[in-house]
């Protein structure tokens, strides 16, 4: 029988070190050639390791939460299959980035005894976002034993409320608590959103929008060609308001680099679009946004927002935006202050639309009211080209016709 110390993999792209996820094999597991080790986080990507030799797990290389770097022990697998070579990993899925530090390796006498007696082959691994398989092992629950509610029996937090009586810590049922850490996607989106407030000087602006002309030509369209070419929702609009008063404004479609103090000002807009994934907030970026017309535009973004909701968005289309929108739809409320998509300088975020009484001409009438929560980096932009930018939005959305005049 031969030891067989496979390392982390250098995954390409400038990579250095990942952070250890979700190990999918423990001690003593007997594992197949090809079969899958561990999930790890890249800068961008969530990534799956799998075994080159067949054999059985004699040690792990880490803990969950834990950095390893490039070369560092990954894990031990004791078999008959020559020294294994560093492993390639499979196609990545999308994150979000984040800049860890590395631990040592784990050196050779650390490695425990093998145990007395095998355990058989790791069951099939169960479906599930990198978050819930977080909160399944902070929860000590065994994935493969559940069956999910979602898609292909796809496991979603709400199974793992289900569950929450039954894994209740013992004691008063008014002071339980559930100590969930903090890997993986969630980090990153914790750290991602630390690095924004931290750098960046925040400045609100909040206007009121009359959107009733714009959902009347909305609906229209959508009467008229939704059956041949799908339908349009406020947010494609929204967008090309954006990018037809970037021209007016071209400060705010911009990247600061803060440390060599240069703002970036881009021509083309890429548009990043906040998604909610089951694993948590991500931005695919819409891009070259300017050249899209209206079901172009509505059919990209439901092309990115489902491939990020699926964890199948590629690097490229998760980087490299110079503006954002955010969104909650119906859930939008009446104001929100979002945060900047760091190194970007502006963001738009869009409130619900609701029936409000208006004055309009000297009488009170219903209409179609939404509010735009928007917010900006005081460092490169002023408050009054902020608020002149949501302006020139604001007057294109009122009057819908001007966004396809030229």
């Amino acid at each position: 029988m031969t030891l067989h110390t496979i390392p982390m993999p250098d995954l390409g792209e400038g990579i250095a070190e990942v952070e250890l996820v979700k190990w999918q094999v423990q001690p003593g597991d007997v594992v197949a050639e090809d079969q899958i080790l561990c999930d790890v986080m890249t800068d961008k990507a969530a990534v799956e390791i799998p075994s080159s030799v067949a054999g059985r797990v004699v040690a792990l290389g880490g803990e969950i939460g834990q950095m390893l770097a490039v070369g560092a022990v990954l894990i031990r697998i004791e078999g008959e299959a020559a020294e294994a070579a560093p492993v390639p990993a499979s196609a990545p899925s999308p994150q979000t980035a984040a800049t860890p530090q590395s631990p040592a390796p784990v050196p050779e006498a650390a490695v425990p005894p093998p145990p007395p007696h095998p355990r058989a082959a790791a069951s099939a691994r169960a479906l599930a976002a990198p978050a819930v398989r977080a909160r399944a092992v902070a929860l000590g629950l065994d994935l493969a034993a559940l069956r999910g509610s979602g898609p292909d029996g796809r496991i979603l937090h709400a199974d793992l409320d289900a569950l929450q009586p039954t894994i209740a810590p013992t004691g008063a049922a008014t002071d339980a608590t559930h100590e969930v850490k903090l890997i993986g996607l969630r980090r990153k989106i914790a750290q991602k959103m630390q690095e924004s407030k931290r750098h960046i000087p925040h400045f609100t602006y909040v206007e009121e929008v009359d959107v009733t002309e714009l959902v009347a030509l909305r609906d229209e369209l959508n009467r008229q060609h939704a059956a041949a070419r799908g339908e349009l929702s406020p947010l494609v609009f929204i967008v090309r308001a954006m990018v037809l008063a970037v021209a007016d404004f071209p400060q705010v479609n911009a990247r600061f680099d803060d440390e060599a103090g240069v703002l970036t000002l881009h021509d083309a807009v890429h548009l990043g679009v906040a998604t909610q994934t089951e694993a948590g907030l991500m931005v695919p970026v819409l891009r070259q946004a300017q050249t899209l017309g209206l079901w172009a535009c509505t059919a990209a973004i439901t092309r990115l927002a489902a491939s990020a909701r699926a964890g199948k968005a590629t690097r490229e289309e998760l980087s490299g935006s110079t503006i954002t929108v955010t969104s909650l739809g119906k859930l939008g409320g009446i104001v929100s202050t979002p945060v900047i998509n760091h190194p970007e300088v502006a963001i738009i975020g869009v409130n619900r639309i609701v029936a409000r009484p208006v004055v309009l001409n000297d009488t009170v009438q219903v209409r179609q009211m939404m509010n735009l929560s928007s917010s900006f980096d005081h460092r490169v932009v002023d408050g009054a080209v902020a608020a002149a930018y949501v302006q020139r939005v604001r007057q294109l959305l009122e009057h819908p016709a001007l966004l396809f005049l030229d």
